[in-house]
């Protein structure tokens, strides 16, 4: 939800009936902003025969590595090394490149390639590691993240995160739409499209299902979704609101916000829609769940202690009221997302009547201020914890940004003409 969820449900609908259309052909367009002092030089040679797909791949491997804020790209003008033996290290030396990607793409049929690539060190004068894939001709993108991926991590020791997909809300004329797209923008497809808002769209762990809140039947409902058949259940359809829905780590419940009990209190479900058990009882708005990532405790946003804050519950001794309140700075504090190692987590503080996007270690208590935008809302943590996607405005316009973990790197991925809202950043694929 929103950082209006204190407000009472007709803020939801205003919020959303903010959006201005959007054309379904637009494309987000990146734009990148800061980067660290100590960025890695790299150079990224045209792999051979890359000049024969539809798609060339570089670009999208040097996008990727650029938009972290880690990397600096090497113009490799004038040399075109495809394997070790040609590789002659003084010239990237005096380049000023520390590391070297080098590859070639070899055609199996008109249908499917073969992608070799190679990352070399070049002080050391030789291979970091390397990787051969076969993917469609239609999957070059996809190959491109991949790589991205494997040079992202041996470069860095972190998981890279390129091939992970986002999901965000738009509205095109009368319609909202659920969108899943590739993490930098590209590829974007509509899920589900409706005449009625839809909103917290939220990633199962295994990134197959979708779980979102529609207006459809004149009510907020939460609904699973699959989306590789595009199969729909409704999980949370009781009496009054059912909203915020958040997956367990196992994917096997989902945390929902229901209206029908006395206020808003948070409560369990099966993934099936079965087994609704109680969570949160508070005379306060609970709303806003976030699982821990090994599923013992749960953040959630609460104004149980007279205004808008984060708390922390255990899953399995939520009733007894056992919920510890984590944020005491300032007084509006909400949309809490764990990060995945479950040490800190990122939410919207206001700040001098801003709000911005924050993050929080929950053991020494001490907060971070990431953003200085003025109405940052949804804050949700990449899988590997270094970036986070958010939605906010600038110039009355409603674009998805992400921000580093250190807050030294912004990137905009926004449309030209209208705005999106609502950023869910998906799990890493099965194959890492």
């Amino acid at each position: 939800m929103s950082i209006y969820w204190f407000k009472s449900i007709r803020s939801v609908w205003i919020l959303l009936l903010c959006f201005i259309s959007i054309p379904s052909h637009a494309q987000l367009n990146i734009e990148i902003f800061g980067g660290g002092a100590s960025r890695i030089p790299i150079a990224i040679v045209p792999f051979a025969d890359e000049n024969k797909l539809q798609q060339s791949i570089t670009p999208i491997i040097g996008a990727d590595l650029q938009r972290t804020g880690l990397f600096r790209l090497v113009d490799p003008a004038g040399l075109s090394p495809h394997a070790p033996v040609e590789v002659v290290y003084a010239d990237w030396v005096n380049r000023g490149a520390n590391a070297l990607v080098i590859g070639r793409v070899v055609a199996l049929s008109s249908e499917q390639v073969e992608i070799q690539f190679r990352l070399m060190d070049v002080a050391k004068k030789s291979q970091l590691t390397g990787l051969a894939i076969t993917v469609p001709t239609t999957q070059l993108r996809a190959a491109a993240h991949r790589i991205a991926d494997v040079i992202y991590e041996a470069l860095t020791g972190d998981v890279g995160v390129f091939s992970t997909r986002i999901a965000y809300v738009l509205k095109r004329g009368n319609k909202y739409a659920l969108q899943v797209a590739d993490s930098d923008g590209y590829n974007a497809q509509s899920i589900i499209e409706y005449t009625e808002p839809i909103i917290s769209p939220a990633w199962s762990p295994d990134g197959g299902q979708l779980a979102y809140v529609s207006f459809e039947n004149k009510k907020p409902i939460v609904y699973v979704q699959t989306l590789a058949t595009r199969e729909r259940r409704a999980v949370a359809s009781f009496k009054g609101s059912n909203s915020a829905p958040a997956w367990s780590p196992d994917g096997k419940k989902l945390a929902v916000v229901l209206s029908g009990h006395g206020g808003s209190q948070i409560f369990l479900v099966n993934a099936d829609g079965s087994g609704l058990q109680r969570l949160s009882k508070s005379s306060g708005i609970d709303t806003e769940p976030s699982f821990s990532p090994d599923g013992r405790y749960i953040l959630f946003t609460s104004d149980r202690g007279g205004s808008p804050q984060i708390y922390r519950m255990p899953v399995t001794d939520s009733e007894s009221g056992n919920a510890e309140r984590l944020t005491f700075e300032g007084s509006y504090n909400v949309s809490p997302d764990y990060s995945r190692d479950g040490k800190s987590f990122t939410f919207i503080h206001r700040n001098n009547g801003q709000f911005n996007v924050a993050v929080q270690e929950i053991g020494s208590r001490q907060v971070q201020i990431l953003t200085n935008s003025k109405f940052d809302e949804s804050p949700s943590f990449a899988p590997n914890g270094k970036m986070i996607l958010y939605a906010t405005e600038i110039n009355g316009h409603g674009i998805l940004s992400a921000v580093s973990r250190d807050g030294q790197t912004r990137q905009h991925l926004s449309v030209q003409t209208g705005d999106i809202r609502e950023p869910a950043w998906g799990p890493l694929p099965k194959w890492k």
